[in-house]
């Protein structure tokens, strides 16, 4: 019988992650107050990228067990693929054997190789946008290599500049160089990325449909005409890029999202992949979608994003935002695919957008 409880109570903890970083591996969780380097909670590294951990007890452990691989400190944690922050991961302590994969790891606090970081080109502080007569901040996120090369790239335009790169405005950022120079070392960093800052105050009015809507009637079609043939132009003409709407993306987040999809609903003919993150689809919760309007020669791509927690309502709008455009999917004159990402712990917050970013970007413009 005691041979039977050692047995039982034993586990092994195995994890698989690239081969290369001479660092030791820890694991650290609930069952050692966290503690980043604990020798006792060293692993043995038992071939190339293969590490091993036995406990002899598994009943003295907390159950359930919370627990992270890292590097010696917290600032070399454990990372997913795209170099985002994991959740803490989570067992019972009555299984034999665990095995994990970390496919990345932060360095000294950093989430991305520093020698693929994209650059960043101030269009204008002051651009001006004539069909609203106002101006606006604009920049452009270049990709690493961008002037050591002759390439031309796709160009992906997205609203709410302020929040995509850099400190943010006290909502977070999506941390986009960051992103790119992580999916660049994957071989996916071949895109610029055009961030356009909102008007504060006049945010709302200027990304809501110009057309009635639980908020009113707002300047979305100008906002849309600004982007299509006024900023996209000037674009393609002070920077190497592929211009066809095949290579031709707009997205955003919350009202972002929403302007995005009226943008490309209204110019189908020029961005044919939609970067769709929490719509505030409240606001227009019936926009329609005629086939008739996409009768186009190129594929279509559409992503669409939203976090279970940010709320129900949001969710099954989102559905039934895919099945209206899945009347685009039926119609065999075009190309149309639809994809939903639905992050069951997401909330509405710049952080989760970021998180998804990469993922989204993969889909819309590098998978075939």
């Amino acid at each position: 019988m005691p041979l039977m409880d050692r047995m039982m109570t034993e586990i092994v903890f195995e994890l698989e992650t690239e081969p290369g970083d001479s660092r030791p591996v820890y694991i650290s969780g609930n069952f050692n107050n966290w503690r980043a380097d604990e020798t006792s909670w060293i692993m043995d590294e038992v071939g190339k990228g293969k590490f091993q951990f036995r406990v002899a007890d598994s009943q003295k452990l907390i159950s359930p067990i919370e627990y992270k691989y890292i590097r010696g400190t917290w600032e070399d944690v454990e990372l997913d693929v795209y170099g985002n922050r994991t959740p803490n991961r989570r067992v019972n302590p009555n299984q034999e054997k665990i095995m994990d994969y970390v496919p990345r790891w932060a360095a000294e606090g950093k989430s991305y190789p520093e020698e693929y970081y994209p650059e960043v080109e101030v269009i204008s502080d002051d651009f001006e946008i004539p069909q609203l007569i106002k101006t606006r901040r604009i920049a452009a996120i270049l990709p690493h290599d961008y002037y050591k090369t002759e390439k031309r790239y796709p160009v992906l335009y997205l609203q709410d500049g302020q929040n995509l790169f850099g400190k943010g405005t006290g909502f977070g950022t999506w941390g986009v160089r960051k992103k790119l120079a992580v999916m660049a070392e994957k071989g996916m960093g071949d895109i610029i990325i055009i961030a356009i800052d909102h008007g504060g105050g006049e945010r709302i009015e200027e990304f809501t449909p110009s057309r009635p809507t639980k908020i009113g009637v707002g300047h979305g079609k100008k906002y849309s005409r600004f982007l299509a043939d006024t900023l996209k132009p000037h674009v393609d003409n002070n920077f190497r890029t592929l211009s066809g709407p095949e290579n031709t993306g707009i997205g955003g987040s919350s009202m972002g999202g929403l302007i995005s999809l009226y943008a490309g609903k209204m110019y189908p003919e020029v961005f044919s992949k939609w970067m769709i993150f929490s719509p505030s689809l409240w606001v227009a919760p019936k926009m329609k979608f005629d086939p008739e309007l996409f009768q186009d020669p190129f594929a279509r791509r559409i992503f669409i994003y939203a976090g279970a927690l940010e709320s129900k309502k949001l969710v099954d709008q989102v559905f039934s935002l895919e099945k209206r455009l899945a009347k685009l999917q039926e119609d065999e004159s075009h190309q149309t695919s639809v994809k939903v990402h639905i992050n069951p712990e997401g909330e509405h917050s710049e952080y989760y957008w970021g998180t998804v970013f990469p993922i989204a970007v993969e889909w819309l413009f590098f998978q075939k």
